[in-house]
């Protein structure tokens, strides 16, 4: 890859963005959580999808939401690998210092610490366990929020932008309703039952990442053509390959490759679920958190680009291919050189159902922003039986 080490960036990565996207809300807890109370009955705000506001469902109120006027920044890829890797570096050093000093216990499990906050409305204990990062308090559904976690915590890579839920609970159940009539070979009860299974709205996290590719290959073009062997009753036309050998290079920039960062889903349904409309990103802003589900990330930024090469090896070989052209291709050699890679960290909305049938956990996703369903689903014997 043509990594530029002549400079060091990676400490000012997150020195040009806000340490928040909307400073509105109350902390609570010592500064740990964060609640949106409604300005005029002290209740708490919720985001509603259809207003595109934050709403309060006892007096009505609702409360403008305001994006900050700027365009998701491209960051740097290699830097911010740089910055990660001096800060496990520097965690590791003081691991061992603690065990030095006879705390290794205490800071050998620093990191798997769930955290806890006291809700302020009834005084509950509200667990965030593993990347949850926004839920509602179990006891009296105030919506809560972790601090620092997308934007302030100096441990974690921020988040550049969001796409808002613009998919309601109610389209959200009609869109599903469809997907499962079209699944014809689901057994009937599924059907009727996952229709009356339960949303929740997530926020889940995304690495995209860009990179400028060039290409040099070579390998061996095949063109059939068919000749006439034998004579009499046993004369046939036979086909044949006339190979040639062939090389070139090229350039290609690929843009906005989305990873998916958390795990514990069902991949394959949620890359269903693209495209996503990118284009229509804003900035982080808690605000749009309110009242549902959010998750960092869990995969770090080198795994993630990791599964990102791998798409674009895939889509390299298969433009390899469509040059050496003929019938057949045969791919000698590829070599691709990658320049100017940089990542965003993107939070993107779902709708998710888990639903147990006969003993088995299912998952179906909707795309919050399209409407587009993805999931999977049992199969009825009965029904695939009478259509054979």
């Amino acid at each position: 890859m043509g990594e530029d080490t002549s400079e060091d960036p990676a400490l000012s990565i997150t020195s040009a963005r806000p340490p928040d996207g909307d400073q509105s809300g109350r902390l609570i807890d010592a500064g740990e959580a964060r609640m949106f109370p409604c300005q005029s009955c002290g209740a708490d705000l919720k985001f509603h999808i259809g207003l595109q506001s934050l709403t309060c469902e006892f007096c009505g109120h609702q409360q403008d939401i305001r994006h900050r006027d700027e365009a998701a920044v491209e960051q740097d890829f290699h830097a911010m690998l740089q910055r990660m890797r001096q800060q496990r570096a520097d965690r590791q050093q003081r691991a061992a210092g603690d065990v030095g000093d006879g705390g290794g216990a205490a800071g050998a499990g620093a990191d798997q610490v769930q955290r806890e906050v006291r809700c302020e409305s009834c005084g509950g204990n509200v667990e965030f366990y593993g990347t949850l990062t926004s839920t509602s308090c179990p006891y009296c559904d105030v919506p809560i929020q972790l601090e620092h976690v997308h934007q302030s915590d100096p441990e974690r890579i921020p988040v550049d932008a969001m796409l808002p839920f613009l998919v309601d609970r109610q389209r959200a159940g009609v869109q599903l309703g469809q997907w499962l009539e079209s699944r014809w070979f689901a057994p009937g009860d599924f059907r009727h039952g996952a229709q009356q299974g339960h949303f929740n709205g997530v926020y889940l996290s995304y690495f995209t990442f860009d990179s400028l590719t060039f290409t040099i290959w070579s390998g061996h073009r095949g063109d059939h053509y068919y000749v006439t062997v034998g004579s009499g009753n046993n004369q046939r036309r036979q086909r044949r390959t006339s190979w040639r050998a062939v090389s070139g290079q090229f350039q290609r920039f690929f843009d906005d490759v989305l990873i998916l960062a958390n795990r514990g889903l069902q991949r394959s349904y949620l890359e269903a679920l693209e495209p996503w409309p990118l284009t229509q990103v804003v900035p982080f802003n808690q605000q749009l958190l309110a009242g549902l589900l959010s998750r960092t990330y869990d995969i770090e930024l080198d795994e993630c680009f990791a599964e990102a090469r791998a798409k674009i090896d895939a889509a390299l070989q298969a433009d390899v291919r469509a040059r050496i052209g003929g019938d057949e291709q045969r791919i000698g050699g590829l070599k691709s050189q990658y320049d100017a890679i940089t990542y965003k960290h993107l939070l993107l909305p779902v709708w998710l159902m888990a639903y147990r049938y006969n003993g088995k956990s299912y998952q179906v996703f909707i795309n919050a922003c399209t409407g587009q369903v993805s999931g999977e689903r049992p199969w009825s014997i009965w029904k695939i039986t009478a259509a054979v």
